[in-house]
């Protein structure tokens, strides 16, 4: 039996295979709101036979957006567009549904990627105010942020917590905190962009407390019933910063707080990062977390191939695996995984007939 299609529980979330679905940011929000792309986009990733669909790095307040495109989940009007795009998505697909609940800090206020992505001055109409843990910018030469106040972080760390009971009023099935790729909590984390010298900076324990805060926030404003987890990267790939000891000292701070997951990702703090992109690069993190935590973990990065997959799960180095631009360029990796597996996979019942004659047992009804 294929590893990789055998259930997986987050908690106590059930999940039929270990495929999940990572948050892509689509920067395709009106002022923060779900639109038609997104009911487009996420029904047809939700159509793909995965174990899990994660919504893209949703802001808790509206200066924690990446773009001015981005989603957000702040007031009654966002939670109102994320529930009608919920609503068309559910409707068609039973496949649970996580958010990821996130703050750009330094790596907020910029274009959309398409224009160039680069950042905007606070007062330009499309930008605003960036905040971090120190006034270091991201690159010499963009808006210098706003260090952060304890007044400031107090708001943040409740943004997070209001964020989490409206996604539990949405009825969403999961929660995934990012504290990954350079974004505010993980430039609370490294020691290259937090010159603190307060309780939020200096010692690994200071620096860890900001997304320690957020996650005993998250997590008694969420569903006990239902699981959150943390989006990390394990390496800034930067001599002198964040790295894979320090990581697995947070993962186990997070399990100690009843964490239920771990997503393992890396760099996208510093711009002089050195990431030697290969197949399973990143996979070693994973590995080490669950061996030394015990922690569920999720892999990610550069996984392409059912094998390669199957292997990751089978040999013990993750629990479930990742892909994020590889089911947008093929939205069906987990039925062609399946049929080079020897699995079932859930299809739609209107897809059923496409079933290739020689893999007649491949779909289950969706």
């Amino acid at each position: 039996m294929s590893q990789l299609f055998s259930p997986l529980s987050l908690g106590k979330l059930s999940l039929e295979n270990r495929i999940v679905i990572a948050p892509m940011c689509q920067y395709s929000a009106d002022h923060g709101k779900t639109t038609d792309w997104h009911s487009i986009h996420l029904g047809n990733l939700a159509l793909s036979g995965a174990g899990l669909l994660i919504i893209e790095a949703t802001a808790i307040e509206p200066e924690g957006r990446i773009t001015y495109g981005d989603v957000g989940l702040w007031d009654d009007e966002t939670e109102a567009a994320l529930a009608k795009t919920l609503s068309v998505v559910r409707g068609q697909s039973p496949m649970p549904i996580a958010i990821q609940l996130a703050h750009a800090g330094r790596k907020a206020s910029c274009h959309v990627p398409w224009d160039g992505g680069r950042a905007i001055a606070p007062d330009d109409s499309k930008g605003w105010q960036v905040v971090a843990p120190s006034a270091e910018p991201f690159i010499q030469g963009d808006p210098i942020p706003e260090a952060l106040s304890h007044h400031r972080i107090a708001e943040i760390v409740e943004g997070f917590a209001t964020a989490a009971r409206r996604s539990d009023r949405l009825g969403l099935d999961a929660i995934e905190i990012h504290a990954a790729h350079g974004y505010l909590l993980h430039q609370f984390l490294s020691p290259h962009s937090n010159r603190r010298n307060d309780e939020y900076g200096g010692s690994l324990e200071n620096r860890m407390r900001l997304t320690l805060a957020v996650f005993d926030a998250v997590r008694a404003a969420f569903d006990a019933n239902k699981p959150v987890g943390v989006r990390i990267s394990a390496r800034d790939w930067v001599e002198g910063g964040w790295d894979i000891d320090q990581s697995v000292v947070l993962a186990q701070e997070l399990k100690k707080r009843g964490c239920d997951f771990i997503h393992v990702s890396s760099g996208g703090l510093h711009v002089d990062q050195k990431i030697p992109l290969g197949p399973n690069y990143q996979v070693p993190f994973a590995d080490r977390i669950k061996r030394e935590t015990g922690m569920t973990t999720i892999a990610v990065g550069l996984i392409t191939e059912a094998e390669q997959a199957e292997a990751i799960v089978f040999t013990g180095q993750a629990d479930a695996i990742a892909l994020a631009r590889g089911i947008l360029y093929d939205p069906r990796w987990p039925w062609h995984a399946a049929a080079t597996l020897g699995a079932q996979v859930r299809a739609a019942n209107q897809y059923l007939r496409c079933q290739p004659r020689a893999l007649k047992s491949l779909f289950k009804n969706g």
